[in-house]
């Protein structure tokens, strides 16, 4: 037994009870670091799968052709243990799209993602996501002096679906549905007998929105996704729907996240904050340190090993589950010193792999990061003595698991 295993009960087997609540996500990753790199960890339901918790191995694995995204794989689901109205269900089987491909059939559909969701496309939405911004932001200016106000649901929230909703073509009408349907899906809390209900109405959200732009096409991605071709190959109506439901969820719920986790970190740095006002710390290290040590992404469900895979001095075993804890491997001291745990805008180099590594990296990392890059700069100089109205330590986090969300962000604001 190593001395690593002997100073933590959850290397030797036990495995990490995942808290559904995320009462402390801190904690709780720094269990995961403690019992990895490889640590069993118990998802809500009891559903047991491992997860990697360091970086190195972590970035290993994510290019390891050994495992897969292919459900079919998994051990638990060819036994039938795996309800099909589980909660996670839908993260772990969303049907036939980037994430759930492999090998040729991945790079097949991520080019033909990546024809329509271009680098010009994403650029040409600076101007409109300004104007965005600046409306949001009047409508913060509008209350009173010293009112308490939801930066989350006026400013964080409302953004990111506006830009993800006007690259998609999607109207904004159907944005309260979505955001509904969207916290069903993620919610650990979500009752089984819910979740297929929540799926079923998703798609037949995504299905209208698809029809629609077959007959009436525009300058958006979804009609951009339906003419992408590759030697004559086009994506399928199914693999467009579920590339759209895919692109829509992930597509703002990271921005948002990354918007006030921003927000909070700076709050509760004063002195970095300071600096980047003066500009001594470019608005990019914020953004970079904020994905590393508060990421916005807690874990990636799930992978499947096709044979034992060592890591570190443990083995994977053919056909289980492998759960990616970028919370855990963002704050590994072996990859960024003794000061892992601490926020630091000024951090060089900062090589997180928050938006993923290899061939399965995020697609919409660079409009994600658009988005903060805009945001963030206009909301502290419309409000640069903007505070938070409660200690960060109560602040409430919501019942999800894959993401770092926060219910709501209560602020004060000042001019």
């Amino acid at each position: 037994m190593t001395e690593a295993s002997a100073a933590c009960p959850h290397a030797a087997g036990a495995p990490v009870v995942l808290d559904p609540f995320v009462r402390d996500l801190d904690g709780e990753s720094a269990t995961l670091r403690a019992a990895g790199p490889l640590a069993r960890v118990e998802l809500p339901g009891g559903v047991e799968v491992f997860a990697v918790t360091h970086y190195a191995e972590a970035r290993q694995l994510l290019t390891d052709p050994r495992l897969v995204k292919d459900i079919d794989v998994w051990g638990k689901w060819q036994r039938g243990e795996i309800p099909l109205d589980w909660p996670l269900i839908g993260l772990v089987n969303p049907g036939p799209s980037m994430l759930t491909a492999d090998g040729a059939e991945h790079r097949r559909l991520r080019t033909l993602v990546a024809q329509a969701l271009t680098p010009k496309r994403v650029e040409l939405l600076r101007e409109s996501i300004q104007e965005m911004t600046d409306a949001l932001l009047d409508g913060l200016a509008s209350h009173p002096a010293g009112e308490v106000v939801d930066l989350k649901a006026e400013f964080a929230w409302p953004l990111p679906m506006q830009v993800v909703s006007r690259l998609m073509g999607v109207d904004e009408a159907d944005h309260p549905r979505l955001k509904t349907l969207f916290e069903k899906f993620f919610s650990t809390q979500t009752p089984p007998a819910e979740v297929l209900g929540v799926l079923a109405e998703m798609r037949e959200l995504f299905s209208r929105i698809l029809e629609e732009k077959k007959s009436t096409p525009g300058d958006d991605l979804t009609s951009a996704l339906i003419e992408a071709s590759e030697d004559g190959d086009r994506l399928s109506a199914e693999e467009i729907l579920n590339t759209l439901q895919v692109m829509m969820v992930a597509g703002h719920e990271t921005t948002i996240s990354l918007i006030v986790n921003a927000v909070v970190a700076l709050r509760t740095h004063p002195e970095q904050l300071a600096r980047v006002l003066a500009g001594e710390i470019p608005w990019e290290g914020v953004i970079e340190e904020t994905l590393r040590w508060s990421t916005p992404t807690s874990h990636v469900l799930i992978r499947f090993a096709t044979e034992d895979i060592a890591v570190g001095d443990r083995v994977l075993p053919a056909g289980e589950g492998l759960m990616i804890s970028f919370a855990a491997l963002g704050r590994d001291a072996a990859q960024f010193g003794e000061t892992a745990g601490e926020f630091d805008a000024t951090r060089s180099p900062n090589r997180h792999i928050s938006f993923g590594h290899g061939p399965h990296v995020c697609p919409g990392a660079a409009l994600s990061r658009l988005e903060a890059s805009v945001a963030l700069p206009a909301l502290f100089a419309r409000f640069p003595s903007l505070d938070l109205a409660v200690p960060a330590a109560e602040l409430r986090h919501k019942p999800v698991l894959t993401q770092n969300d926060l219910y709501d962000l209560p602020v004060r604001l000042a001019p």
